[in-house]
C-alpha cells in the first residue's frame, strides 16, 4: 500500500438513491472523507468530465458528497486523466470501465470505489470494490502508516510516484544531502520526476562548515550536479541551507513522509529503511518549521537552480 494512494470513484457513490437510505450514503461518505483528505487523490476521469457531472442536478447528489468534492478540489486531490474509452460514459458501469482503462496507463496504487449495482458488473475484478465493503479490499484494508523499502532509488521512486506526479509543491528535507557524495548520486533521478530543499558536510568530529569561508559554496555544487536535469525536466529547484537539524522528510501539499535515512542509497541488497506517513497536523508543523518566516531555524543560504 502506497503512503499516498490514488483512487477512482464512480458517480453512483455520490448518488443517495444508490443506497438503501440517505443516511447510509451519509455514513459511507463520512468514512471515505478522512482517508481521501489525508492519504489519497482521486482520478478526475476524461480530462475533467467526471467532475463536471456533479455541477448538474439531474441526479440527487448527497450533500456530504458535494462537500467532499469541494474539499478534494481545494486540496489539489483531483487529478485529471485523459480519456481511455471511445465516447463519453452514459452510466456508472461505463464510468467504471473508463477508470479501469486508466489503470493500463498508470496503475492504481489504490483502486476503484463503487456501489453494489456497479460491482455486480465486475464481480471478479479485484480493483473494483463496493464502498460498503472496502474493508475487505486488499488495496484499502492495508492502509498502514509505514512501509519498508530497500535503500535503492527504484523503490524510492515507486513509493514516491503518486507524490511526484500529483503534488503542486514538494520539499525534500535532508541535512546530509550532498550532491558530490556517491550515496546521493541517485537523487538526480528523483529530481527528474520533480524538486525542492537541503546542510553541513560530514558528521561527528569530522564535520566541517564550508560556508564559513564561502557563503556561496553550495550554489555551485548543486548547479553542477543538478542544473542539466532541472532544465530538462522543466522544473524549478529552490535550495535552502539551514542551521543544524536532524530529521528528514518529504513534505508536499498532499502528504508528509518521514525518512530516517533520507535520500541516500546503497548497493547492499539487505539494507532497508522504514518510511512513515505523517498526520496532517505533523505535516503542517514540519512545513511551518522550515518556513523562513517561522524563525525556528536559521536560514544560512537560499538560491535557485533552474
Amino acid at each position: 500500500m502506497a503512503l499516498l494512494a490514488d483512487y477512482a470513484i464512480t458517480p453512483d457513490v455520490f448518488d443517495e438513491t444508490s443506497y438503501s437510505h440517505p443516511d447510509a450514503c451519509d455514513a459511507e461518505l463520512r468514512s471515505l472523507k478522512e482517508v481521501l483528505l489525508s492519504q489519497g487523490v482521486v482520478r478526475d476521469l476524461r480530462s475533467g468530465q467526471w467532475r463536471e457531472l456533479f455541477s448538474s442536478d439531474h441526479r440527487p447528489w448527497h450533500r456530504r458528497g458535494k462537500e467532499l468534492l469541494k474539499k478534494l478540489r481545494q486540496q489539489n486531490r483531483l487529478v485529471r486523466f485523459e480519456s481511455t474509452q471511445d465516447g463519453s460514459p452514459v452510466d456508472d458501469v461505463e464510468w467504471c470501465r473508463e477508470a479501469l482503462g486508466t489503470h493500463e496507463t498508470i496503475p492504481f496504487t489504490g483502486g476503484i470505489i463503487v456501489t453494489e449495482s456497479v460491482k455486480s458488473a465486475f464481480p471478479e475484478e479485484g480493483l473494483v470494490s463496493r464502498i460498503d465493503r472496502l474493508a475487505s479490499a486488499p488495496w484499502w484494508a492495508s492502509q498502514d502508516p509505514s512501509v519498508t523499502l530497500h535503500r535503492n532509488v527504484t523503490e524510492y521512486l515507486e513509493e514516491l510516484e503518486p507524490v511526484l506526479r500529483c503534488a503542486n509543491s514538494i520539499m525534500f528535507i535532508d541535512p546530509h544531502l550532498d550532491p558530490s557524495k556517491p550515496r546521493y548520486g541517485d537523487f538526480e533521478q528523483i529530481l527528474e520526476a520533480v524538486g525542492r530543499r537541503v546542510g553541513y558536510v560530514g558528521s561527528g568530529p569530522s564535520r566541517t562548515f564550508p560556508m564559513e569561508s564561502d557563503r556561496t559554496c553550495f550554489d555551485q555544487w548543486f548547479r553542477d550536479a543538478f542544473q542539466t536535469t532541472v532544465r530538462e525536466a522543466g522544473i524549478r529547484l529552490e535550495v535552502f541551507i539551514w542551521d543544524g537539524f536532524h530529521d528528514r522528510f518529504v513534505i508536499s501539499d498532499l502528504v508528509g513522509i518521514s525518512l530516517p535515512n533520507g535520500f541516500d542509497t546503497t548497493t547492499d541488497p539487505n539494507s532497508t529503511t522504514h518510511w512513515t506517513r505523517l498526520s496532517r497536523e505533523d505535516r503542517d508543523d514540519v512545513q511551518r518549521e522550515f518556513d523562513p518566516a517561522s524563525g525556528r531555524h536559521k536560514l544560512l543560504r537560499r538560491f535557485v537552480v533552474e
